[in-house]
């Protein structure tokens, strides 16, 4: 005969979803616009400074690094892979998102892209850490609004469902706990 969980198995595990979907939340709610910039070379693209992304990466998992996955030059352009890795702060599992970002190397005024002998001596010390930096900040949007998701898009998805499922297993809970509490 098959084991039927107990009442308090069924409750923590309904705790366990709204603590999800209240961290879920938190990471899909806007960031604080005096967070967003003006890109310095891309007119009418927003972002947000990566020492902000850093912030939030240790205020909100505690935990987290990256792993450089590859990089190479694309073109005239410093290409860096990277894997983020963050600890689900309620599960303490490890958790990643991959990322890529590019920046292209400095050449002198009036060289074109591929005039390899006109690149700057110091472009691929300024655009391999830029390139890492724009992967990094890849990566974290893509766990959610608050790191920048969604800051270039015409269309925009709520989350407001997400309010309505932790009221709903609020409810559960409460009609669980009166159940205990009337067959005690």
């Amino acid at each position: 005969m098959e084991k039927l969980p107990k009442l308090q198995d069924l409750l923590s595990d309904i705790e366990m979803k709204s603590e999800q979907n209240e961290l879920n939340i938190l990471l899909n709610t806007k960031p604080n616009q005096k967070w967003v910039k003006d890109h310095p070379f891309a007119k009418g693209v927003k972002y947000i400074p990566i020492e902000r992304i850093e912030w939030l990466l240790t205020s909100i998992f505690i935990r987290w690094n990256i792993e450089i996955k590859s990089i190479n030059l694309i073109a005239n352009s410093v290409v860096v892979t990277i894997r983020l890795y963050y600890q689900d702060r309620l599960s303490n599992q490890v958790l990643w998102q991959d990322g890529v970002g590019a920046c292209p190397l400095q050449t002198d005024q009036g060289a074109g892209a591929i005039e390899f002998n006109k690149i700057k001596s110091n472009a691929i010390m300024l655009a391999a850490p830029a390139a890492e930096s724009y992967a990094i900040k890849d990566a974290a949007e893509k766990i959610g609004k608050i790191f920048g998701k969604d800051l270039n898009r015409k269309d925009e998805i709520g989350y407001g469902a997400l309010h309505k499922a932790i009221q709903k297993e609020e409810k559960h809970k409460e009609i669980f706990e009166e159940t205990n509490t009337k067959n005690e």
